[in-house]
């Protein structure tokens, strides 16, 4: 018996049309899926394809009170880019979309950015290579 890697996350949305503005439109995810859930026939459920075979799916529910920081919440998702030139291009995109960036944090061999999505989940884009000039602290978690 083993793991073999990942296969989904699946996180909440109150409008999946903003979703889909952001995911697809701004990030470049494709839109692979568009559904019912299978668990609950009232929720519309969408699936966004990330590379390697994983994916990102909604479910809609667009009267569900916001979910709550804290143990058993999920903190971030880290999306991995190729370079550390990549990374300051998604930065630079990103800000000129006017969407709100941490700037380049370095750790570990790696440098990464950090933005939320519509609904407030915290979003890490990260390189597979190259490190930026080492950073003082880790980014604030910015506000949702």
């Amino acid at each position: 018996m083993a793991i073999r890697g990942l296969h989904h996350l699946t996180l909440i949305s109150s409008n999946l049309q903003a979703t889909t503005a952001f995911y697809r439109d701004l990030l470049g995810l494709p839109l692979v899926q568009e559904a019912v859930s299978d668990d609950d026939p009232d929720a519309r459920h969408y699936w966004f394809d990330t590379g390697g075979g994983q994916r990102i799916s909604f479910l809609e529910y667009p009267s569900m009170a916001p979910g709550v920081v804290g143990v058993g919440s999920t903190h971030h998702i880290a999306l991995a880019v190729d370079s550390l030139e990549e990374l300051q291009a998604w930065r630079d995109w990103l800000t000129g979309q006017g969407v709100e960036c941490s700037e380049l944090f370095t750790r570990n061999g790696f440098s990464s950015l950090y933005l939320r999505d519509p609904d407030g989940h915290i979003l890490e884009l990260a390189s597979r290579v190259g490190v930026a000039a080492p950073s003082p602290a880790p980014p604030v978690p910015m506000s949702s």
